[in-house]
């Protein structure tokens, strides 16, 4: 097994270096042939190599940063969008590298016909690479040990990706550990524990541990909150602590910092996409262009949250308060438009500036919705001890209709294991997102997502 994996790592790093191999030769092209003599500066050899591994630095830490390396990890299409993603800012940054080498601007033509031929390579070098994954590397068959809690949801995650796991049996933790022990060491290439009892779950865990066997394990809040421990030994006796504040002075202020200058850079450069879709909403029906409405943010503190309107300005007529649903007819049709390119939630760069929210950071909630997430889940509170944000942990790695425990556990990680690189990082990936649809899609109609079967809990236009 140990040497399966190495095998398969070495794999997917071949295939990686191929695509970025390729697209560096690509830029090496250019470079000797179009804008090296229409600098301004002369290059020699060495300089030529200086420009070129530029060029590879930035591929890769995009590839990196976006998820581009991982073929045969993600979906084949999640990965041509991050290897799209890497080669439109790596160009970006090498064409303004080029202008200022030149003085001035430089022709583009060159770059933008390496662009389109480059990402015509990502995309068939891709999928190949995904078929001649799945065709080497058969997907894993695992075991699923459980307690009492349903297991629809994990089994319907793990289904959607059938090329790279294999639910093949469930067990029930009741069933005692002699026969899930002796099950596992039979057949299965790993195990999944989910939602069992702390006790059994380590039992399990230092059973696995001690026979090399891979252990996908489902944490909870606890176990989210240690990951972001700080390490540390009281002369041979290892401790981890959990500090009472959740951002230093020095992180706060460096955080405060970037969301100025971040913020009111992007309300000059959107100022006209602002204006014409505040144009546009107000000459469509006459309504209010904002959509005003009450939010927590650090400590519980209230504050008004402010979005351009994409509902009918009757949308909650009933004075009932409801999610937004796959199709929903209260979306105006260039409200449905904004919300998929996310235009209606510029506005909240006022809200950046003013101090009641970050950049990264969970999601604002209102008081009232928090109040019933808290009466069966207490520690939906501790997404209040940062900033809310206009993107965050949450939103990146999870979807829209992400029920609201996973959401927490997912703020919580950002919490807990914060620093500037990885805001940094979550602004980076957020462009990916943007145009991901599963990101903005509504719930179905049967989806919880307060955690009382009430629709009044929902909110109607987050």
């Amino acid at each position: 097994m140990k040497r399966m994996e190495s095998v398969k790592r070495l794999v997917v790093l071949q295939l990686t270096s191929i695509s970025l191999i390729v697209q560096i030769v690509a830029y090496a092209f250019i470079w000797y042939k179009y804008y090296k003599t229409s600098v301004v500066s002369e290059f020699y050899i060495k300089g030529d190599l200086l420009v070129i591994a530029l060029y590879a630095i930035l591929l890769l830490f995009f590839y990196s940063t976006y998820g581009g390396t991982k073929i045969g990890y993600l979906k084949p299409f999640d990965v041509f969008l991050s290897q799209t993603f890497s080669t439109l800012m790596a160009n970006a940054l090498a064409y303004a590298i080029l202008s200022l080498m030149n003085a001035g601007l430089v022709e583009p033509k060159a770059i933008l016909i390496m662009t389109a031929a480059q990402l015509v390579f990502n995309l068939i070098w891709v999928f190949v690479s995904d078929a001649f994954y799945k065709m080497v590397f058969p997907p894993r068959e695992l075991l699923l040990v459980h307690g009492e809690r349903s297991i629809e949801d994990i089994l319907f995650k793990f289904n959607t990706r059938k090329d790279r796991y294999i639910i093949a049996k469930c067990m029930n933790i009741s069933e005692g550990y002699e026969a899930i022990q002796k099950e596992v060491l039979e057949r299965y290439a790993g195990i999944v524990l989910w939602d069992i009892p702390t006790t059994d779950r380590n039992e399990l865990m230092k059973f696995c541990y001690q026979h090399s066997i891979r252990v996908y394990m489902m944490p909870k809040i606890p176990d989210v909150i240690v990951m972001g421990c700080e390490k540390m030994h009281l002369f041979d006796t290892p401790i981890l602590l959990t500090r009472e504040y959740a951002l230093r002075i020095e992180q706060r202020f460096i955080k405060r910092t970037i969301d100025l200058v971040c913020a009111i850079l992007l309300v000059i450069i959107t100022s006209p996409i602002m204006l014409i879709s505040a144009l546009i909403i107000k000459l469509s029906d006459g309504g209010p262009v904002f959509y005003k409405q009450v939010r927590c943010t650090l400590n519980n503190k209230e504050f008004h949250i402010i979005k351009f309107r994409s509902m009918r300005v009757d949308a909650e007529k009933d004075g009932v308060a409801r999610l937004a649903s796959k199709g929903d007819p209260r979306i105006t049709p260039f409200g449905r438009f904004i919300r998929t390119v996310r235009i209606d939630e510029l506005p909240q760069l006022f809200n950046i500036i003013k101090g009641d929210m970050s950049f990264i950071g969970p999601r604002p909630e209102r008081p009232e919705i928090i109040k019933q997430y808290i009466e069966d889940m207490p520690e939906f509170a501790f997404r209040t001890k940062v900033k809310a944000g206009l993107a965050g942990y949450a939103q990146v790695y999870g979807k829209y209709n992400t029920t609201p425990y996973d959401k927490l556990k997912l703020d919580l990680t950002y919490i807990e294991n914060y620093s500037v690189w990885l805001d940094i990082k979550l602004m980076l990936l957020t462009l990916k997102v943007l145009i991901t649809p599963d990101s903005t899609e509504g719930v179905n109609k049967e989806q919880k997502t307060a955690l009382k079967n009430t629709e009044k809990k929902t909110d109607s236009e987050e």
